[in-house]
């Protein structure tokens, strides 16, 4: 099975390739040649505000402005400080058998008043990205015991119950299940009569 578009004769395409960086000094250059913004925006697909922001750029750093520049914030606004980072994991490797809740403590005494003190859990999560948290193995379901009476809902039980004799003054009748398993009594309702 070829192209579905065979029929057509081969054509060459109207527009070359060119890097983003080829685009936005083509850009500035007919802007320094005089024309105006609104123009060399619409001809070349972009909003105004984005055309003043490259040409700006351009005159006050240079042709190095017209690259692409990382969309990685410059800091993060939550990040734990590096200092504290660098606490927790000491204290970690002075005292290996405390836990994220103790050395937080320690963190507590250490700084307070200097610097927002960590949760617990980020405390915990900074021990676990430097490789000093032990994960304990998966626990085994329990295979001796069969929990197959308690999975079902209580509904299930009641209605697989059959009831055995008549109600009858001071007597009350069993339930017996029918997979033999201990019977049960049927207590009678209040204000009804069999």
């Amino acid at each position: 099975m070829g192209n579905t578009l065979d029929f057509l004769p081969e054509v060459l395409m109207p527009w070359r390739e060119c890097s983003v960086m080829e685009e936005r000094l083509r850009f500035v250059a007919r802007l320094l040649d005089g024309e105006s913004m609104s123009d060399v925006c619409r001809q070349f697909g972009i909003s105004r505000k984005t055309g003043y922001k490259i040409f700006n750029r351009c005159k006050q750093e240079g042709l190095e402005a017209l690259r692409d520049r990382s969309r990685r914030p410059v800091r993060y606004a939550n990040q734990l400080p590096e200092p504290v980072e660098r606490l927790i994991v000491g204290t970690r490797r002075d005292r290996s058998h405390w836990g994220a809740r103790n050395i937080r403590e320690v963190l507590v005494r250490k700084l307070a008043g200097e610097v927002r003190i960590p949760a617990r859990s980020t405390v915990h999560a900074v021990l676990d990205r430097h490789g000093l948290v032990k994960r304990s193995p998966a626990k085994a379901p329990d295979e001796g015991r069969s929990n197959a009476a308690f999975r079902r809902p209580s509904s299930e039980r009641s209605v697989a119950c059959r009831l055995q004799g008549r109600v009858q003054d001071g007597q009350w009748p069993l339930l017996l299940p029918p997979d033999g398993r201990r019977p049960g009594l049927a207590l009678p309702t209040a204000g009804r009569s069999p």
